[in-house]
């Protein structure tokens, strides 16, 4: 395992001053150029592009990109750092492109990855936790050491994990930023986190207001549970005295729900499933 140090703070030339670097070669075409697998960026902002493309035009590309040697593809070089210059070359018109050549493993490749793009705030809140969770996954980091890393705090680091366990309904609302992490951060663990997400995103609320219409929300839901119907009530209380288990019946307006038999004991189940048999 690599010995991992602070990478934030001291940035890519420190994270290149950990490898070797070969400086005979600086620079290659770019067909001998490959994207990074482990680029945490799955888009990029067309208009900063566009930018970029214009600039390289008129100057070229001052800042070289950092790749490293494929080890899938022969004669081939991946990028590790600076895909959207790379991009923003070929779409140029350019035909070869400046490089810092290290040598890196994957785990050093997706260290790069990461610190350029929070380093410069290329990412959204999605790419950003899908990054440390590929740390986590596939390089056995723990949130400690993904936070040590990066050089942010622990708590950010769970509450960006914590936007990966959101409904893809909600999650692909943050992608087309239509939600920011601050409204996504509201709905996370919530049952309706989906429904609550689009009349946010319809009703075009902040996240203050968001948080209001939330708490709004919860309350009236918890008033709708308090004032169960008097007849599902007695239905309840008439079954669990009957089988002796507490029993619970959700009931909706079309007259479609769940009945739910809740037991503390493998006995109790046993005669649930009895119950059941001798009634089938």
């Amino acid at each position: 395992m690599n010995t991992i140090k602070k990478g934030l703070g001291r940035g890519l030339s420190s994270l290149i001053g950990e490898t070797k670097v070969e400086t005979k070669k600086n620079k290659l075409l770019l067909s001998e150029i490959v994207p990074n697998k482990y680029q945490p960026r799955k888009d990029f902002d067309e208009g900063n592009l566009n930018d970029l493309i214009n600039s390289i035009k008129e100057r070229g590309v001052i800042q070289p990109i950092i790749v490293r040697k494929s080890n899938k593809e022969n004669s081939k070089y991946e990028i590790i750092a600076g895909e959207r210059r790379w991009l923003a070359a070929s779409k140029a018109g350019l035909h070869d492109i400046p490089v810092v050549i290290t040598e890196a493993d994957d785990l050093k490749s997706l260290e790069f990855a990461i610190v350029e793009n929070v380093q410069r705030h290329d990412l959204n809140p999605l790419e950003e936790a899908q990054g440390y969770k590929r740390l986590i996954d596939e390089f056995s980091y723990d949130q400690e050491k993904v936070s040590k890393f990066i050089g942010k705090s622990r708590s950010h680091i769970t509450n960006c994990l914590r936007l990966l366990t959101l409904p893809e309904e909600v999650l692909k609302l943050i992608e087309l930023k239509k939600l920011t992490a601050g409204h996504a951060k509201i709905l996370v663990g919530l049952e309706n986190a989906s429904f609550l997400a689009n009349k946010i995103f319809e009703k075009k609320l902040s996240v203050r207001q968001s948080e209001n219409f939330v708490r709004i929300f919860k309350n009236k839901k918890k008033i709708t549970n308090f004032t169960k119907d008097a007849n599902i009530a007695d239905l309840e209380k008439s079954i669990s005295e009957k089988i002796g288990l507490s029993v619970v019946i959700k009931n909706n307006r079309k007259n479609k729900g769940t009945i739910t038999f809740s037991y503390k004991e493998i006995d109790q189940l046993n005669k649930i499933i009895e119950i059941i048999k001798s009634n089938y």
